[in-house]
């Protein structure tokens, strides 16, 4: 019953990260990226496959929230998912010349909510 709930506990939180994902990235941001990417001669990727590994992503970020919160305070947990899931990915694509370092403007934000959310439905949901 434990592995299951804790289960639940991941996948709720895969589905919350998920759909933080999509309104981010489609509906806030997606011109700005097409344009940025424009400006670099490059197109966004968007294709069906890039939905999947999102996907992927977003249950790896809600595993590895669960694992530190299994050792760390929720303010802990919040911090290490945040500089694990989303600054390293912005130090990546930064130094792939990628990233709009303006968009962390709308990123630093979102991406502390998303990690926020996630991290409390784990925290609540989940059996020690």
């Amino acid at each position: 019953m434990r592995i299951l709930k804790n289960a639940l506990a991941i996948v709720i939180a895969t589905i919350w990260i998920s759909i933080s994902e999509v309104v981010r990235n489609e509906y806030l941001v997606k011109s700005y990226w097409t344009k940025h990417y424009q400006g670099l001669g490059l197109s966004f990727p968007s294709a069906s496959i890039n939905g999947v590994v999102w996907g992927v992503w977003s249950l790896l970020f809600a595993v590895i929230i669960y694992i530190i919160s299994r050792k760390f305070s929720l303010l802990n947990t919040i911090i290490i998912a945040c500089l694990s899931g989303f600054v390293i990915m912005w130090v990546v694509i930064g130094n792939l010349g990628v990233l709009p370092f303006w968009m962390l403007g709308y990123a630093v934000p979102l991406s502390i909510l998303e990690a926020f959310i996630a991290s409390l439905i784990i925290n609540k949901m989940q059996v020690v």
